[in-house]
């Protein structure tokens, strides 16, 4: 028995380690470990989860592309994405960037906790102006911003997140991504046509 399962594990591909904060197990698994399967069948990859360290293995059964991208998807829900949002990653030219706010502010410090208000804004507003303007998902998770989306609009909604950080002021920010929106759209025409 023990045999067949080691040469079960060898006849699949390689295996990558991501290391997620516990609180974001359930979110992996889901509700009767139903996210957890929409992973490992779309990603053609067999997930090993450690609930009380938070370490995930994404060991590879199928195409090695899938399984290097679902290493980014279980990133990103470690990041706060949900399932969903995170699986836009398999989407073709679609990234996960996660921006650490410790290059900007000590953990736990008041000034992270200002840098944290900034970007969120009053009620959520400022980050779902961002994702509206730049069409990317955007989660601010612990010490850290991540932005789901295409290559182009990722790298707007990056500079608008530092823009913040950095203390511009949000009507600054939006007016960046307004004026930056036709130029955006015009990017995302030449990337179709390669």
């Amino acid at each position: 028995m023990e045999g067949e399962r080691l040469m079960a594990e060898r006849s699949e591909g390689h295996s990558f380690q991501v290391r997620v904060p516990r609180e974001r197990v359930a979110v992996i698994i889901g509700k009767e470990g139903e996210s957890k399967k929409q992973i490992e069948a779309v990603g053609e990859v067999r997930l090993s989860i450690q609930s009380d360290t938070g370490d995930v293995t994404i060991i590879q059964r199928g195409d090695p592309l899938k399984a290097n991208i679902t290493a980014s998807i279980i990133h990103a829900i470690g990041r706060g994405f949900s399932p969903f949002n995170a699986s836009l990653l398999y989407e073709e030219n679609h990234q996960l960037i996660v921006i650490s706010l410790r290059d900007f502010a000590k953990p736990g410090s008041r000034r992270m906790e200002q840098i944290r208000a900034r970007l969120i804004g009053t009620g959520g507003k400022t980050r779902k102006v961002v994702e509206e303007l730049t069409s990317t998902h955007i989660s601010i998770y612990g010490d850290t911003v991540s932005i789901i989306g295409d290559y182009v609009a990722v790298e707007y909604a990056k500079e608008a997140m530092n823009m913040l950080i950095n203390g511009s002021k949000q009507r600054t920010v939006y007016t960046f991504l307004e004026k930056n929106a036709r130029e955006l759209r015009l990017k995302r025409i030449e990337e179709s046509f390669g």
